[in-house]
């Protein structure tokens, strides 16, 4: 087992008393030969820090800077003077060494454009990552992953339907209380996220006692790699990160946050100019208590809407709930000033889009005409398909007006859901009754129910059947061409037939949820 990870402040602590007793001996010894130090700092590098040594082996920890590598003049005990140096005197993971790790610090390397896109996309998140992580005592190695996840993209979406800067699938983020509903998606929040997998990455760590096992657990399930160590420990083979028998994405995953890791320590070393951020934080929580729409908001806070989704972008909707959503992000100076903006705003109505829940299964067309609403728009708004129903008890966006005008409740803003079902389109066939049938026998042989068949042919209760004589059903279409092919469809038109005159849909028919969908870059990811 790994040691476990060191205590950022306590490393700091005796780096530098370390620092302090050798500058003592320095001083001392200046004094004996009565030659002064130089005391002026050289000129500040605004894009990089100075660089640590290179990594050392796996297993160990990378140890403190040696004072004697660092001239006198640059010996610092003020905070940390941007981000990098700060996620770098964190660093407590032990160090892969493996030509895998070479392999992608080339990659990335061979990349400059894309490693700056990323760099400058972090920029908003880091500080709040840093900080959690150093709350929770936890490696500042960590507050990189998200460039292997997503690159620092909290719209990303992968194959698999992982979303967020961290990637979560849908059931993982909902163990983890990520709430997904059509208004808001949680695994894209910065916030939440964050604390969700930040919790994540410490179960994993208490479950295995080794942070690349569970950044492996991390990637591949933590189901995946205790089968992995336990058919390893059965035949004698390692226990370690690069013991067990993966799948080619968990054998690159530690390697490239390695290779990450290696390239933020020493950036000239890989002809990487990393931009500098600040330490300090980007942006603020704004209390909201009303609904709002986002351009309204972003107009507000006197920020572009791109810059105000990228703080917040788990809105799925143009419009944010207070009741589900009661804190925005904003940027740290912009804060105020969209607070006062709020209350100089001239309209109490800050939303124009509220939620309607429908009553009963309808079509698109009469829902629009409820809720007063032209049809393609409430279709376009709500993502709603061709040739489905609306579902009873499904929430769709609506515009706020007459008896629809009041903010959404808490239910509704953290519960709502839309599903729909096929629009059945029915056909009217003719059968032949035969000799000996019934109403009821005809009726069951066909799968309809009696009174459906009476009310069709318009027939009394105890009418009698003749042979030869025509019967009228109404169908789907296509089980219409089943039937007129001599194949059977009992057990399915009766299902159907209720639907007739009530514009509902098929009760076996599954309905389909809707799903959001967000522009993304398609990011290759393992399931989680």
């Amino acid at each position: 087992m790994n040691p476990p990870f060191l205590n950022p402040l306590q490393t700091r602590r005796m780096r530098n008393a370390l620092t302090f007793a050798l500058l003592s001996l320095f001083l001392v010894g200046c004094a004996t030969t009565g030659t002064a130090p130089s005391l002026v700092s050289p000129a500040p590098v605004a894009a990089e820090s100075p660089a640590p040594p290179v990594p050392v082996p796996a297993t160990t920890i990378a140890p403190p800077l040696s004072a004697k590598a660092i001239p006198l003049a640059t010996v610092k005990t003020e905070p940390a003077a941007d981000i990098w140096e700060r996620i770098r005197l964190g660093f407590a993971m032990p160090n892969l060494e493996n030509d895998l790790v070479r392999d992608r610090e080339q990659w990335y390397s061979a990349k400059p454009d894309y490693m700056l896109r990323m760099t400058e996309r972090s920029r908003k998140y880091l500080f709040f990552i840093v900080e959690e992580l150093e709350t929770r005592n936890m490696p500042t190695e960590l507050a990189l992953l998200p460039f292997i996840e997503s690159a620092f993209n909290p719209q990303a979406v992968s194959s698999a339907k992982a979303a967020g800067m961290w990637q979560f699938m849908p059931a993982t983020g909902k163990y983890f209380e990520l709430k997904q509903n059509i208004f808001r998606d949680d695994r894209r929040s910065v916030q939440e996220s964050t604390r969700a997998a930040l919790d994540y990455l410490q179960k994993l760590y208490g479950m295995f006692g080794d942070w690349h096992l569970a950044l492996a657990a991390y990637n591949w399930g933590e189901g995946s790699v205790s089968r992995a160590l336990a058919k390893n420990k059965a035949a004698g083979l390692g226990l370690g990160y690069s013991d067990l028998n993966m799948p080619n994405e968990t054998r690159y995953y530690v390697p490239k946050l390695q290779a990450v890791k290696n390239i933020v320590s020493q950036p000239a070393a890989f002809n990487t100019r990393l931009p500098l951020i600040q330490n300090h934080a980007y942006f603020q929580s704004v209390t909201i208590t009303r609904d709002i729409d986002i351009n309204l908001a972003a107009r507000l806070a006197e920020i572009s809407l791109d810059d105000f989704k990228a703080l917040n972008p788990s809105m799925s909707r143009p419009v944010i709930l207070a009741a589900g959503t009661p804190q925005i992000l904003l940027p740290w100076d912009n804060a105020d000033l969209f607070q006062r903006n709020l209350d100089a705003h001239p309209n109490n109505r800050l939303a124009t889009w509220t939620a309607w829940v429908s009553p009963q299964t309808m079509k698109v067309q009469e829902a629009s005409r409820i809720v007063g609403m032209p049809e393609d728009q409430l279709r376009s708004m709500n993502n709603i398909p061709q040739k489905m129903l609306i579902k009873a008890g499904s929430t769709l966006l609506v515009p706020r007006k007459g008896a629809l005008d009041a903010d959404v409740t808490e239910h509704l803003a953290d519960n709502a859901q839309v599903a729909f079902a096929p629009e059945v389109v029915l056909k009217r066939i003719l059968l032949k009754a035969h000799r000996g049938d019934t109403l009821a026998s005809f009726a069951s042989k066909n799968g309809v129910s009696v009174s459906n068949l009476l009310s069709w042919n318009k027939l009394s209760a105890n009418a009698p059947l003749k042979a030869g004589q025509s019967i009228a059903l109404l169908i789907p279409t296509t089980q219409g061409r089943l039937v007129a092919k001599g194949l059977p469809v009992k057990g399915l038109v009766a299902k159907a037939a209720p639907a007739v005159g009530h514009g509902k849909a098929a009760g076996t028919m599954k309905p389909t949820h809707a799903q959001v969908n967000t522009p993304h870059k398609s990011i290759k990811v393992a399931k989680r």
